[in-house]
């Protein structure tokens, strides 16, 4: 009796976790900058900490990349989309500035959805936010490189390991655990330099390190 009722309570707050997971908050950020690279980005970012990055939702050639934020990334961006009022309010700041691409944060949770868009804000949280967002960028597109390079470059490695590290000395890197398998990978082949699988084991050094756990 007691194991059946204990079993009901696991799978309850299992299931009860799951449906929380699909139906929590989300939030969705595109920047438009015609003549950057890319000149299109989209993050879709979950409140469990799963994400999405894309370069085009037209291009089928174009895959999404999937990333995972540690917990303290996920709550320090849903803080900051919670100060903004979950974009209720607009954000542009109507002043003549540079075009600096035009920005679309977006709440969606069940049926919420609150958007805005603005190319300059005055506000400083929709800055900040702003700018966890050009990192989630900066990252995904030296994870990308480092992927092709490892690949099909082996002698460009250490030029790509040394780009991400200034990132990583900057603090503009985000789930940076995302890097360790192929740090490991490129740290343990042999067609590589030593030079870049020495940097590689530095690089998996610090971000386990970072972590806490020395793992």
């Amino acid at each position: 009796m007691k194991s059946r009722m204990l079993a009901f309570i696991v799978t309850f707050i299992v299931s009860g976790g799951l449906a929380w997971a699909a139906d929590g908050p989300r939030i969705f950020y595109s920047r438009e900058l015609p003549g950057a690279y890319p000149p299109y980005v989209q993050i879709v970012v979950h409140y469990d900490g799963r994400g999405v990055y894309r370069e085009s939702v037209s291009d089928p050639d174009d895959e999404p990349v999937e990333f995972r934020l540690r917990p303290q990334e996920v709550q320090e961006i849903f803080h900051l989309a919670e100060k903004l009022n979950r974009f209720r309010k607009p954000l542009e700041s109507n002043l003549k500035v540079a075009n600096m691409g035009l920005k679309t944060f977006r709440w969606e949770q069940g049926g919420e959805r609150y958007e805005q868009k603005f190319n300059f804000s005055k506000n400083a949280d929709a800055r900040l936010l702003a700018d966890w967002f050009a990192r989630i960028t900066e990252t995904i597109r030296h994870r990308v490189n480092l992927e092709r390079t490892a690949r099909f470059d082996k002698l460009g490695v250490n030029k790509v390991l040394l780009q991400l590290q200034i990132s990583m000395e900057k603090n503009r890197l985000v789930a940076a655990d995302q890097f360790l398998p192929l740090l490991d990978k490129i740290a343990a082949d042999e067609a590589v330099l030593n030079m870049a699988r020495s940097r590689a084991a530095m690089l998996a050094r610090v971000i386990r390190d970072s972590k806490g756990d020395g793992k």
